[in-house]
């Protein structure tokens, strides 16, 4: 434990604002399990960070990254060189299989997993017809026509704050879509919603966000949860970040992430899936978007081992 507590401890980051507090997160965490714990902190940018241009997908294919992952190559990188002991992710960010060299070790407590909807007049799915709606994730724009077949969807790209001011400026977007986990984080939300309804958006006079029920509007694999990836063979590490991982959570997402490999989806496959835990047991739901268009495959599942849960969620899909 000397070793542990007396060499620095290098976590690397992105430099979004979310980004941020979520490295804020981890550095509380680990300095209220481990005292005496040097940290360093080194930010880090991205492929997606530097390819704002182009929708994610368009940057991911340029890159020669599909499906591995925009926002993670050279936090890799710098985990591969030894620059940096922990990379901290939005999970839902990391693909589903990373590469044997490196390890998802722990996941922090997840933050609330919906998406919202944000609009300037406060009327939430009641859009206009042929609204504009604004989106980088194909997930949420084939959900969001899905749900309303008459919508336009744009490509939104950008941080947060960003996207809410592209809003808010009354440009092309009657609505935008967000993580309700990145909303409260940057405390633009409060924890917990006060109502049913639309709710201000702190800080942004005339923008209204809408949670959307995960039942409705499937989130993302590991939405709203912090990743930790280190070197697979970082025993210190990987005892380190274990030791701030909440298991509620590495239950729920290991069974996400593992129906994602079982249907070999990447990170920009259309697909929304949550878990719930309840009475002891684990209840996974999915939406399934065929790439070429059409309906989705929908299924869900329940048990109390994660991989078998996805497998059987897997198998359910009609």
């Amino acid at each position: 434990m000397t070793d542990t507590l007396t060499n620095p401890l290098t976590l690397g980051t992105r430099g979004s604002a979310l980004a941020l507090v979520q490295a804020d997160a981890t550095e509380a965490a680990l300095a209220e399990a481990f005292p005496g714990l040097r940290l360093e902190r080194r930010i880090i940018k991205t492929t997606g960070d530097r390819r704002t241009d182009v929708s994610l997908a368009e940057v991911a294919k340029a890159e020669g990254t599909f499906d591995k992952g925009v926002f993670i190559k050279e936090l890799e990188q710098a985990l591969d060189d030894g620059s940096i002991d922990i990379a901290v992710h939005s999970l839902k960010d990391l693909p589903s299989v990373l590469e044997s060299r490196f390890a998802l070790a722990a996941v922090l407590r997840r933050a609330p997993v919906r998406d919202v909807l944000v609009t300037r007049d406060g009327g939430g799915f009641a859009l206009s017809f042929k609204a504009c709606v604004g989106t980088g994730s194909v997930r949420r724009a084939k959900q969001v026509t899905f749900l309303r077949p008459d919508v336009r969807v744009a490509d939104l790209r950008g941080n947060v704050p960003t996207r809410l001011e592209k809003l808010a400026s009354g440009g092309i977007y009657d609505a935008i879509l967000l993580a309700e986990a990145g909303l409260v984080r940057l405390g633009f939300l409060p924890d917990s919603p006060p109502g049913d309804g639309p709710e201000p958006v702190t800080g942004v006079p005339g923008l209204f966000a809408l949670r959307l029920a995960e039942d409705e509007f499937f989130p993302a694999a590991g939405q709203g949860a912090i990743g930790l990836e280190i070197r697979a063979t970082d025993d210190r590490s990987r005892v380190l970040a274990q030791t701030i991982g909440d298991s509620a959570t590495w239950l729920c997402v290991t069974a996400e992430r593992a129906f994602l490999r079982l249907l070999d989806a990447g990170c920009h496959t259309p697909v929304g899936v949550f878990s719930t835990l309840a009475d002891g047991g684990l209840h996974l739901k999915a939406r399934v978007f065929p790439e070429a268009g059409g309906p989705p495959r929908c299924g869900e599942a329940s048990g109390t081992d994660p991989l078998e849960v996805a497998l059987s969620l897997f198998q359910s899909l009609t």
